[in-house]
């Protein structure tokens, strides 16, 4: 029954998810239905990129399989989504009218940076970056929604652990970055937009 849950909480605690469902929801509570229809297409545009990019490295013989676990297949993945976010920060900002998604662009493009750079004493755990930085995000809509979305981090935690995915040490380097991250957002969110 545990592998079972910690693998769904495992997929739904994915960043391809979390963070695209924090931005939605506070586009959504804002009442700007425009940015939560802009903010889904182009994070479904990145996901089917990261995607296809994952399906060739398979197809090539480069990679075991999508999730891109073996340490050579992280590294390449990691390579390329820095280069992808931080793309798609430098075009959102240069095209203007969304400096927060080129924001949000910026601080996820830093948390893969993190991960490359502590790769020799540890396997940040992206998963948890990315929920942390998603349940910082939420704090805009109150402190109850960061708290049950901080909540949900935790078990997003233990699944990676029953998975035997990460070690506690690389939770933690998870949670930093992402905490990081969520706390860098809103102060420069008001300092760039402001």
């Amino acid at each position: 029954m545990s592998i079972p849950l910690a693998r769904a909480l495992s997929i739904f605690g994915h960043p391809m998810l979390v963070l695209p469902m924090a931005v939605l929801a506070i586009a959504l509570a804002q009442g700007d239905a425009r940015t939560a229809m802009w903010s889904a297409a182009g994070f479904g545009a990145f996901a089917a990129l990261v995607m296809g990019y994952s399906w060739w490295q398979v197809r090539r013989g480069r990679w075991a399989h999508v999730d891109a676990s073996a340490t050579h297949e992280r590294s390449t993945l990691n390579r390329f989504l820095l280069i992808a976010l931080a793309s798609g920060a430098i075009l959102v900002a240069w095209r203007g009218g969304q400096p927060l998604f080129a924001l949000g662009l910026a601080l996820s493009a830093a948390m893969i940076l993190a991960a490359m750079l502590t790769a020799r004493w540890c396997k940040l755990s992206l998963h948890l970056a990315f929920v942390v930085f998603a349940a910082c995000l939420l704090h805009e809509l109150g402190l109850v929604w960061m708290l049950v979305a901080l909540l949900f981090a935790a078990t997003v935690a233990w699944s990676r652990l029953a998975l035997q995915r990460h070690t506690p040490r690389d939770l933690v380097a998870g949670a930093v970055a992402g905490a990081l991250a969520g706390l860098a957002f809103w102060p420069l969110a008001t300092r760039w937009t402001g």
